[in-house]
């Protein structure tokens, strides 16, 4: 081996050197960022906990201050799970709501589910967007329950999108606050309730609330409820059972205490109406959607000068169907990225911005570092860690500890979301099916992660590359179900 060879192995070395080692304090910059949120949730937690065994449900039921409420739920090829998921939203306890419903040019049965379940009829309801607030999608019928004593509105649209469907259910809402909720989950009969007390605690600044998230996956549903808890069968489903635990308990519970929630689930959200149109609600031109709409409110308040609120509440729960295959979960993976650099890139003004406060100064740089590029440094990193190890360019014993300390606080993250989960609800899990998303917490990091990470870049590229935005279609397997 001659002088050059040399040479040209030390540049590879230092290269390796200098790209690993920021990889590792990447991974390492990622637990304790993971642990703050783990101590914030942890007290939002045990605040939500407190507040809960004080608060009186049933005077909030008859408060003369209640606001109403409208539920627009977007409905697109829906027709396993459609029927069990109004059912649920228009048995919940709550004074004054009513239910819309957005067909969104279903290819399947979804309008005859629903006209064969309520008896509906053609309504006289106008449906009339007004201000900033634009509806794409033709609008082909408005239909209503025969029973007047149903509020139920069904809007039956061409197909125009999850955004563009949901800004058509604003269009007819006629409530003070207006709830947007997944066609495919179920609600519990006081999340409503729940959801809406934050805006009676502090009503002129409370903008909107988001609740918790859970997989039904595995449950028993009877009449639009979820009366026993329980376990998918596939490993797919359950790592994600253990995702959405981490991402609700702990992430948006810490966001929410820090002060700069970044994100309302379009799972279950409740936003006031007027803040709605003030922003022209979704935008239809973004994936994303949902955390569009919430930096956009954030954008807008902040600009503006006005004091105001949004929180995550804990107590509300949504339970959604996850994906139970990979080809579906991939797309979703792929779409969520991808939605993710869309809004990020359309707020890039924010980032960095002392003007938008702990919004700009915290919640997008971490966003931008520890969401966007997770995946990247995840794959790539990774590689270039072993490639530094093959040529001796780092220390193993001390990139094997940084590594190990890592895996290690991620576990012991997961195990916590779990734990605090349980004791904060007191949801009486099964020990074995504690035990299984313990497990999980293992598991998750032997190939699961890598694979959506690779997911997550694919979406990233596409956005990039320029390609045609899809909102994706997602199988139902539909709830194990008792009417």
């Amino acid at each position: 081996m001659g002088p050059s060879d040399l040479d040209a192995a030390a540049i590879v070395r230092a290269v390796l050197l200098w790209t690993a080692v920021p990889t590792l304090l990447y991974f390492l910059a990622i637990s304790v960022l993971h642990g703050a949120l783990v101590l914030a949730g942890w007290r939002d937690m045990r605040s939500s906990t407190a507040r809960r065994e004080v608060l009186d449900i049933g005077q909030t039921a008859t408060a003369p201050v209640s606001l109403g409420l409208s539920v627009v739920m977007a409905a697109y090829n829906e027709s396993a799970v459609i029927a069990e998921s109004v059912r649920s939203v228009l048995a919940l306890d709550y004074p004054d709501h009513e239910v819309i419903v957005v067909n969104d040019g279903s290819r399947d049965d979804t309008l005859e589910v629903l006209r064969r379940t309520y008896d509906l009829v053609p309504s006289q309801r106008q449906v009339s967007p007004g201000g900033s607030l634009a509806v794409r999608g033709a609008i082909r019928g408005v239909l209503e329950a025969r029973d007047p004593s149903i509020p139920l509105i069904v809007l039956d649209t061409e197909n125009s999108g999850r955004a563009d469907a949901s800004n058509a259910g604003l269009a007819a809402s006629t409530k003070d606050l207006v709830v947007f909720f997944d066609a495919d989950s179920v609600l519990d009969a006081d999340a409503l309730l729940l959801a809406v007390q934050p805006f009676l605690d502090d009503p002129l600044r409370m903008v909107c609330t988001g609740g918790n998230i859970r997989a039904v996956n595995g449950c028993r549903v009877v009449a639009g409820r979820v009366t026993a808890q329980g376990m998918p069968r596939s490993w797919l489903a359950r790592l994600q059972v253990l995702e959405y635990l981490r991402a609700f308990s702990l992430g948006r519970a810490g966001w929410s205490r820090m002060g700069a929630l970044m994100l309302i689930s379009g799972a279950f959200g409740v936003y006031r109406r007027d803040v709605l149109l003030e922003v022209g609600g979704f935008d239809a031109d973004t994936i994303g959607e949902d955390f569009e709409l919430t930096l956009a409110i954030h954008r807008r308040c902040r600009s503006r000068r006005r004091p105001y609120r949004m929180v995550f509440v804990a107590e509300p729960t949504c339970w959604t169907e996850v994906p139970d295959t990979r080809a579906v979960l991939k797309r979703q993976r792929s779409r969520w990225h991808r939605g993710l650099w869309e809004v990020l890139w359309k707020h890039r003004g924010m980032l960095l911005n002392p003007r938008y406060g702990r919004i700009g100064m915290l919640g997008l740089p971490v966003f931008w570092l520890f969401e966007l590029l997770a995946p990247l440094f995840e794959l790539v990193g990774l590689l270039l860690i072993v490639l530094a190890l093959a040529v001796s360019a780092i220390d193993p014993v001390l990139t094997l500890v940084t590594l190990g300390i890592s895996l290690g606080a991620g576990i012991l993250v997961s195990v916590a979301a779990v734990l605090i989960e349980e004791a904060a609800h007191r949801r009486s899990t099964r020990g074995r099916d504690l035990a299984v998303l313990f497990a999980c917490a293992v598991l998750e990091n032997l190939g699961y992660r890598q694979l959506t990470a690779l997911w997550r870049l694919q979406g990233w590229w596409q956005a990039l590359r320029g390609s045609a935005p899809s909102w994706g279609e997602m199988t139902r397997t539909g709830f194990t179900s008792t009417p």
